[in-house]
């Protein structure tokens, strides 16, 4: 049969998925300044409400692993919106949650939903693009996708003055009631049913067993995935660090946080220019050695006390300002390496990502707590390794992808 032909996604339909995919990183970025007001609310420790955040990772994890090879078996509109659908539930259940048991417990099921979105974004990305388009698009997809995590800080800040963390809440339950509407009303299906695995899910599924036989793919998913647990590091902790350690208001931290959104915005539109160019894996290179000298940076900065607050900005800045380049890379370049599977090559990098960005939450408060010492070893460690998976891209790339029969 031959290849059907390949549509682009227009403007619209860019902004649609990013807005999309957002779904995710406003869910846990909104509520970041109410993690301390939580702890109050609920009378926990910090380490008892940082398990909402560590919760939500791994659902989206999980999710992402459902998702992928799903929507290569049944499509991906009718699974986009069914795990839209439950993000939405799962919110209102937050809302409500009378325990901080119940909140950890029902925004697992929230990642579970947000999932969907995140992975299929980039699943449609590909669809309709070849490598180097489809990196550039990822990387749009990524602009678009920023924007919501830039206002989130800002206004869940604003919201704590309004009614408290509760609020923060109904505001993710409206968000996620449009774009289960717009999902249902805009996003078309873009993996013909000629491609799809004739409901043998379970063939799907086997597509994991290929992925981790093959150390390409172990090499984009440690690069990708240590830059992502580096942003979860910062994330995790800077709430305490800024606001209890360094005083700074919960308002004010929402302005400190957009600088980094601001940092992977301009990453990715360096990469939209450039990607053509240079190529993925080039950027790739260039990408993971300005992620490992900022992460140094932020490690010293941090155990040596240099610079105090301004020194830890200024790193983080091109810490996160890599994570959006080299996640649009080197998630173009394992889906196109697995065409036939790539839902499922998007689904286990992104479920790689947020399991390692739960790992790195976890590791911020086992190492000194929430202080800027426990933060910096995390992010110098995670660079390390950052770079480490670079080097096993290099020494490996152009390997043949392991058969199903292997």
């Amino acid at each position: 049969m031959s290849e059907p032909t390949r549509r682009r996604p227009d403007g619209r339909l860019i902004l649609l998925l990013g807005a999309l995919a957002a779904c995710g990183p406003i869910s846990i970025d909104m509520y970041l300044p109410s993690l301390p007001s939580i702890t109050t609310a609920f009378n926990v420790s910090a380490e008892a409400a940082q398990a909402t955040l560590t919760s939500f990772m791994l659902g989206f994890s999980l999710g992402m692993l459902l998702y992928g090879p799903l929507s290569d078996s049944y499509g991906r509109r009718p699974v986009l919106l069914g795990g839209i659908a439950m993000y939405v539930l799962a919110s209102v259940a937050c809302l409500v949650s009378p325990s901080i048991g119940t909140l950890v417990s029902f925004r697992f099921v929230q990642a579970l939903g947000a999932g969907a979105a995140s992975v299929l974004a980039r699943a449609i990305a590909r669809d309709a693009h070849d490598t180097t388009d489809a990196a550039r698009v990822l990387s749009m997809l990524s602009i678009v996708t920023s924007i919501g995590p830039l206002l989130a800080p800002l206004i869940g800040g604003q919201l704590l003055l309004l009614g408290g963390w509760r609020v923060v809440f109904a505001v993710l339950t409206a968000f996620g009631a449009l774009c289960a509407v717009t999902a249902f009303l805009r996003v078309p299906e873009t993996w013909p049913k000629e491609k799809r695995a004739g409901g043998a899910v379970l063939q799907s599924f086997a597509a994991y067993g290929r992925l981790v036989r093959d150390p390409v793919a172990w090499g984009h998913m440690l690069c990708g995935g240590m830059a992502f647990a580096s942003m979860f590091a910062y994330i995790t902790a800077t709430p305490f660090v800024y606001i209890e350690y360094f005083h700074v208001s919960a308002q004010h931290y929402g302005f400190l946080f957009g600088l980094n959104i601001i940092g992977i915005m301009a990453g990715n539109f360096l990469n939209t220019r450039f990607v053509h160019q240079f190529g993925p894996m080039r950027i790739i290179s260039a990408a993971s050695l300005v992620s490992v000298v900022a992460s140094l940076f932020v490690a010293v900065v941090c155990l040596a006390g240099w610079g105090g607050l301004r020194s830890i900005v200024a790193g983080l800045f091109f810490v996160v300002g890599t994570v959006g380049v080299l996640s649009a890379n080197c998630t173009t370049e394992l889906m196109h390496r697995y065409p036939h599977n790539a839902g499922a090559a998007a689904a286990v990098f992104g479920a790689v990502q947020l399991a390692l960005g739960a790992l790195a939450s976890v590791m911020v408060g086992v190492w000194h707590g929430n202080t800027p010492q426990g933060m910096g070893m995390t992010i110098g460690v995670t660079g390390v390794l950052c770079f480490a998976g670079r080097a096993l891209v290099q020494r490996w790339h152009g390997r043949p992808a392991p058969s199903l029969a292997a």
